[in-house]
């Protein structure tokens, strides 16, 4: 995905035109960044400090894909956030 894909994604999943903190931003956040580190680590095949990170980034998303899979919001759910992303549950 490119960058106006994450701008466009960001722009319907905030719950505010100021919101740059709610779970859905940042797990739309952490996705572009995990997705730019596993194609810096394909490169970079020793790069330890840079896969820490990325598995640090993948689990920390997924601590708030699971937060976010347990509230329910009117605006948007956790199955829209998947379909928009293209992961896999």
């Amino acid at each position: 995905m490119d960058e106006k894909t994450y701008e466009s994604l960001i722009k319907e999943f905030r719950l505010n035109d100021k919101d740059t903190g709610s779970t859905a931003v940042q797990i739309i956040n952490l996705t572009r960044r995990i997705l730019e580190l596993t194609e810096h680590v394909k490169v970079q095949k020793k790069d330890v400090p840079a896969k820490r990170t990325l598995l640090k980034l993948v689990a920390t998303r997924k601590t708030y894909l699971k937060y976010l899979k347990t509230q329910s919001l009117d605006k948007y759910s956790y199955e829209d956030l998947i379909k928009a992303l293209g992961l896999k549950r």
